[in-house]
């Protein structure tokens, strides 16, 4: 009885240990995906949207459903002239980011002279609009997908006077930010590490129980950077000019030394 229990220990810590260590290393990148539409000659188009998926890392990962995602139906045809609907705005794992899937529910419609009519769309229902992206995510960096959904084209009108959907959508990534990451040492004590331009508000984090520090969604500019220890470590506070961030990238800082 107690060498089961003295396994059930060690095994409880081991697995602590290992959850800590992958929280510890993994990276994440802050993904918005946006809907809009290039006009139709129609009244409305109306799109049942169920959910996003997306495949990031290794194929064997497969695709998986975002999970914050709102069911909606939107009227693609108030998509213009700057606006737009936010479908999802979340964070998921940094990597390759192979497929985004946009997946419809039942409630599709169009409006023609007044008329409203179905608009069936059994594969889109099933698994999926397929879009391919091929995107690496940086970690620390924020992304807008913006899913363009071509209506003219999208629309297939059937001799029997009926409408099915055929979706046709032009995929643009945007990388909307940047990242700064860094080591601070010595690491014993917690550092806060705060980035501030003369025309941006001031982005702070603290650094975790192996030093390591990420500023996520950093704006493009050229930052000052304050690391400022805990008071009981008896450290000074330091200060890194001229650190510049771009569009897409991790700016890494390396080790930041303080005594």
């Amino acid at each position: 009885m107690k060498k089961n229990v003295l396994l059930l220990v060690v095994l409880a810590t081991f697995f602590t240990a290992f959850v800590s260590c992958s929280k510890d290393d993994s990276q994440t990148s802050q993904v918005r995906v946006r809907l809009v539409d290039a006009a139709g000659d129609y009244d409305e188009v109306n799109i049942d949207v169920q959910d996003i998926m997306m495949n990031v890392g290794n194929e064997e990962n497969g695709r998986q459903s975002l999970g914050n995602v709102v069911p909606q139906v939107y009227n693609l045809l108030e998509l213009t002239g700057g606006i737009d609907a936010l479908l999802v705005d979340t964070e998921i794992p940094a990597g390759k980011l192979s497929q985004i899937r946009l997946v419809l529910g039942k409630n599709n419609s169009i409006v023609v002279d007044g008329k409203t009519f179905p608009l069936a769309t059994p594969s889109a229902q099933q698994s999926g609009l397929k879009l391919n992206v091929h995107q690496d995510l940086v970690g620390g960096v924020a992304y807008t997908f913006i899913l363009d959904f071509i209506v003219d084209k999208s629309i297939v009108v059937k001799g029997n006077g009926t409408y099915s959907l055929k979706p046709t959508i032009r995929v643009a990534t945007e990388a909307t930010s940047g990242a700064i990451s860094g080591m601070v040492n010595p690491f014993e004590y917690q550092v806060e590490v705060s980035a501030v331009s003369e025309t941006k508000e001031a982005i702070t984090t603290l650094t975790n129980e192996k030093g390591k520090f990420m500023l996520h969604g950093v704006p493009t500019g050229t930052y000052t950077l304050t690391f400022t220890p805990d008071k009981a470590s008896g450290l000074n506070a330091k200060t890194v000019e001229g650190v510049t961030v771009a569009l897409g990238e991790n700016t890494a800082m390396g080790t930041v030394e303080l005594e």
